[in-house]
């Protein structure tokens, strides 16, 4: 006699996430083939060899703020070897310590409550390249809008985690609208 098949309840999360079934479904059914020859294709790779520039710029630019960061600690640790074990004494340089470290504290926690990120290396580095790219698009008067129009059309059946791109930015409008929507492939 056959046992019915019972699942554990990881066997079950497993075989029953909609996500999964979606993925694997989807990648059964065939797209339409891309157009090289629509505008708009050749208007959405114009605009996306843009962004990969400004892309690569803001990552230098923040990569450059980490490193005088990283220079700045540097020499403020050495300040503080100098003034604890040659020009003071450790019962002086103690509560200095000390408050700086507190601010140190206070601005990590004042980070997450502007940006609602970790106060990490890596939320400290997206957050930076967020605001980089930002006025990198302002000052190239690189056109978002029109970009992410472009990518709901062209590339319907993705969302921005799928792409790749570190730095993909949706409006607030625009991100609400991309989400489960289907449009005309280019």
């Amino acid at each position: 006699m056959q046992q019915a098949f019972t699942p554990t309840k990881w066997e079950f999360s497993f075989v029953c996430d909609p996500l999964q079934v979606v993925k694997a479904i989807g990648g059964l059914i065939p797209f339409p083939a891309t157009n090289p020859n629509d505008p708009r294709k050749k208007e959405l790779d114009h605009l996306e060899q843009q962004k990969a520039l400004i892309d690569q710029k803001a990552i230098a630019r923040v990569r450059r703020e980490l490193w005088g960061g990283l220079g700045y600690l540097v020499i403020q640790t050495a300040a503080f070897m100098r003034l604890t074990f040659w020009e003071l004494s450790w019962d002086v340089m103690e509560p200095i310590c000390f408050y700086v470290t507190s601010v140190y504290v206070m601005a990590g926690y004042t980070f997450f409550l502007r940006t609602s990120r970790e106060p990490t290396f890596e939320g400290f580095f997206q957050s930076r390249f967020l605001a980089k790219q930002r006025k990198l698009m302002k000052a190239q008067k690189f056109d978002l809008e029109r970009y992410n129009e472009l990518r709901k059309i062209c590339y319907p059946f993705t969302n921005a985690e799928e792409v790749g791109s570190p730095g993909l930015l949706f409006s607030s409008s625009s991100r609400s609208e991309f989400d489960g929507k289907v449009g005309k492939v280019c």
